[in-house]
């Protein structure tokens, strides 16, 4: 389920407006709307938190498992590792257009590939560190 659908689910079964919910978090109601209707997520990290408090739930169930990928890699890897952690969402997300897979699938599959991204940007840095080393002597 996506961050916008989340929201509004919540929104909803607690008898919530739109501008409650904005003035609750402290943002504008443009910007609330962006994220239930638009489909945009919040840029500062801090305004999950804010949700997630509003509503009652754990931050993690609002992130996407996609933003909390590029999240995760781009505290990791930095600003490199976040470009590229966006470009395989992208990628995959096109993979994922046809609609084949049930959103179960999709998410295991995404979850196994963030998995492997990982491990394989890990065994790099070890690589990266032994040829480093090497120069040094």
């Amino acid at each position: 389920m996506k961050f916008a659908e989340k929201i509004r689910i919540l929104r909803t079964q607690q008898g919530k407006t739109q501008q409650a919910v904005a003035d609750g978090i402290r943002v504008s109601l443009r910007t609330y709307v962006s994220y239930e209707q638009e489909g945009r997520y919040p840029r500062n990290r801090e305004i999950y938190t804010r949700l997630a408090d509003y509503f009652g739930v754990e931050k993690n169930y609002l992130m996407a498992e996609d933003e909390a990928f590029v999240t995760q890699a781009s505290e990791q890897y930095g600003s490199r590792g976040k470009r590229q952690a966006e470009a395989l969402v992208a990628e995959l997300t096109g993979l994922f257009a046809g609609g084949e897979l049930s959103e179960n699938d999709r998410d295991a599959v995404m979850i196994a590939l963030q998995k492997a991204y990982f491990d394989c940007k890990d065994d790099n840095k070890k690589y990266a560190s032994r040829t480093r080393q090497k120069k040094e002597e």
